[in-house]
């Protein structure tokens, strides 16, 4: 059986209205069933990050000769659904720290196809977090409506071999716990 899952990205005052569509598993929308959390968890925090992916021109690791725009990490502000900011993302590692100095790193599970000029959707794994606080017992976080974030379009070559580009991006943090 699908389960569908609904992201609310409304204003304050719209958010009671989607608050009915929440379901005690999280919110309810399609999204792809590779990054759907597993059974057992609920919503603890949803955010939208907001910021640039470092990328760096390097030859390719099974090809030599030939070069890539290779992902070196983030770095975002992460805000609620009201637009305050509370936390940031960055990496590497991957790491999504609250206001509060909680942080968690985490592990790739899956990831889903978001559209042309997006990076994919993304599950993964949280390790324990380090600091108490709102990251502490965070088990998964779901990276959802992604928009922009995919490698640049200048060439990689021989003679662009080190030269780094930042491109802009916006998803949707969506972090879970344990029910």
């Amino acid at each position: 059986m699908k389960r569908i899952v609904f992201v609310c990205l409304a204003a304050p005052a719209l958010l009671g209205a989607c608050a009915g569509n929440m379901s005690m598993s999280g919110p309810s929308a399609p999204i792809a069933d590779a990054v759907k959390v597993p059974d057992g968890h609920r919503v603890t925090m949803q955010t939208v990050g907001k910021g640039e992916i470092l990328y760096e021109c390097r030859e390719k690791k099974d090809a030599m000769g030939q070069f890539e725009w290779s992902f070196v990490g983030p770095d975002a502000v992460l805000s609620d659904r009201s637009g305050n900011a509370v936390g940031k993302y960055y990496g590497p590692p991957a790491t999504w720290e609250a206001n509060d100095g909680s942080k968690v790193t985490a592990t790739q599970v899956a990831i889903s196809p978001a559209g042309t000029g997006n990076i994919p959707l993304q599950l993964v794994k949280a390790n324990p977090a380090t600091g108490s606080g709102a990251m502490q017992g965070v088990t998964y976080i779901q990276r959802l409506a992604t928009q922009g974030g995919t490698a640049p379009a200048s060439q990689c070559t021989m003679a662009t071999k080190g030269a780094k580009e930042t491109v802009k991006y916006q998803a949707d943090y969506i972090f879970w716990k344990a029910s």
